[in-house]
């Protein structure tokens, strides 16, 4: 396919889009713009990646939830992979882990491939969990033979990547495939690459396997310049890794954060009210996220270190924009509780605290589980206490303050 001379990448994507579309060589879901495009032949396309050596020595693999790698997730289960899929848009998390259930059929297995199954066959993968991947699989817009790619346009494989390399999931030498039709294989202009832009090592069509023997290198990490505190404000696992980088001594500096306001925020939140209760009957170290009252408002916060001071873990909570309206400190149990105003706010302190650290102790964070009064099972019990002045949620404080990309 010829593109038109003087072209951007939105022009690319266009071209592409239309070009599918008007040739009748789109798949489901339709019209394909604004996606990365499914097509006619895309599960043809995925058989491909058997040929790989690459996919054969692969134990895990972090295939996107595109519908034209739908073909990919598949065979990965059946080949009895770990499968990662990243959470949608990566609200409460960077990866899920699809896990089918004992005994899965080849349909539980189909359903398990499709976005059904990243909902309803997944659990999330937390920071500290020392995740190895060994294959990635995205979806492109449009590809070159070099290796050079174009998504469709919102940067989430790109940035994708570049988490995945700071949590050390991944490096340099891991291996990037993309699967597209034949007609997406394109020249595409060197000068607008870009250095977040993610490149491939293998591109897979109906009818070629392109081994890319791309030189340019991939992202090294996250371009925290790169990040706006809007993109921030929607990605809360984003938070919890630039705390840690900031920690690390890291330039964390946002795209659009100025300076003399690093690491403050342009505002402080209100005073964290906190009740000491230690007193309070045992509350187990693990907590669902469901109870028989529904969804919990409270964050549950164990493995406290014995030398944890309340000041410590409130500085790292207005750090990471996860303030909640009151704190039920626990220190000689080692643990404490966040009271949220509403189970939202809970979910997305869960995400934005997942691997956060005291000192060199990871802490367990979980939500905590409501209890009826008079339940004596040891669950999170939901108590009444004062009601005091409501701090920023997590969202909250990242689209008031630079803490956010």
């Amino acid at each position: 396919m010829a593109l038109k001379t003087g072209v951007s990448k939105q022009d690319i994507r266009e071209q592409i889009w239309d070009y599918m579309e008007s040739q009748n060589l789109a798949d489901f879901p339709r019209p394909v713009h604004h996606r990365i495009p499914n097509f006619k032949g895309s599960y043809l396309a995925c058989q491909n990646i058997r040929d790989l050596e690459v996919f054969a020595r692969t134990q895990e693999v972090k295939v996107d939830p595109d519908k034209p790698l739908e073909g990919v997730r598949l065979l990965a289960l059946q080949s009895k992979k770990t499968l990662l899929v990243p959470t949608p848009r990566l609200r409460t998390g960077l990866f899920n882990k699809i896990t089918p259930p004992p005994g899965a059929t080849k349909d539980i297995l189909r359903k398990c491939a499709t976005s059904q199954g990243v909902r309803n066959y997944s659990t999330p993968v937390g920071l500290d969990s020392r995740v190895l991947v060994d294959l990635v699989v995205v979806g492109s817009v449009a590809v070159s033979e070099k290796g050079w790619r174009i998504g469709k346009g919102e940067g989430y494989a790109d940035l994708e990547y570049a988490m995945m390399v700071s949590m050390g999931a991944v490096s340099q030498g891991t291996p990037v495939v993309t699967i597209v039709h034949d007609c997406q294989v394109i020249d595409i202009p060197e000068a607008l690459l870009e250095d977040h832009d993610l490149t491939v090592d293998y591109i897979l069509t109906p009818t070629r396997v392109i081994a890319t023997g791309c030189e340019r290198p991939k992202p090294t990490g996250i371009l925290w310049s790169k990040i706006s505190r809007e993109v921030m404000g929607k990605i809360p696992i984003l938070r919890s890794l630039r705390y840690r980088e900031r920690q690390a001594g890291k330039d964390v500096s946002l795209q659009d954060e100025p300076r003399h306001l690093l690491g403050t925020g342009s505002q402080q939140p209100p005073p964290l009210s906190t009740v000491r209760r230690p007193g309070d009957p045992h509350q187990p170290e693990c907590c669902s996220g469901q109870g028989d009252d529904g969804p919990s408002n409270t964050v549950y916060i164990g493995n406290l270190p014995r030398d944890a001071q309340v000041s410590e873990l409130k500085r790292a909570l207005r750090e990471l924009g996860a303030v909640p309206q009151r704190l039920t400190w626990q220190g000689p149990q080692r643990r404490a509780f966040l009271h949220y105003e509403a189970p939202t706010s809970a979910q997305q302190a869960v995400s934005c605290l997942q691997g956060l650290r005291l000192g060199a102790t990871t802490l367990k964070v979980a939500l905590a589980r409501q209890q009826k009064a008079g339940d004596e099972t040891g669950s999170c019990a939901d108590e009444q206490y004062p009601v005091t002045r409501l701090s920023q949620t997590c969202e909250d404080v990242c689209r008031s303050g630079p803490r956010g990309t």
